[in-house]
């Protein structure tokens, strides 16, 4: 694992639009030259930290990897922006902060159990604490 925290900027392009309408939890997909410069240390996972976009902070939950549920082919870095209620913003930079690492990736027996997974990784995000990933 690197040493947190770790910085990045990058600018939001579009996913496969499953966070917002399938799991109720809208993610900025960030490009691919984010993705190529994360450190190769840095495990595949869900994180925490902190996100400016237009000169807010915001904090976030963030996922790295392949998504598992999904059985993705192309490792993505998706940020999900507590408390930010304003519309897309493809195309806009954004840049993170990652503070901690919450669980490692897994597959769910189904949508429900992945649902409340994420709504768990949030609250710890929320509050900015993980210890070993657990509250």
């Amino acid at each position: 694992m690197p040493l947190l925290p770790y910085r990045f900027t990058g600018e939001v392009v579009r996913g496969f639009g499953r966070g917002g309408k399938e799991l109720g939890c809208p993610t900025a997909n960030m490009d691919d030259s984010v993705i190529e410069n994360l450190p190769e240390d840095l495990a595949v996972g869900v994180y925490y930290g902190n996100a400016c976009f237009e000169g807010k902070e915001y904090k976030m939950a963030m996922s790295i990897g392949w998504n598992p549920q999904y059985q993705n082919e192309k490792k993505t870095v998706e940020i999900h922006l507590i408390d930010y209620y304003g519309c897309d913003f493809y195309g806009k930079k954004l840049t993170a902060v990652i503070i901690g690492f919450i669980r490692e990736m897994k597959s769910f027996a189904s949508l429900e159990e992945l649902k409340k997974a994420i709504a768990k990784d949030i609250e710890i995000a929320r509050h900015g604490t993980a210890e070993h990933g657990k509250l």
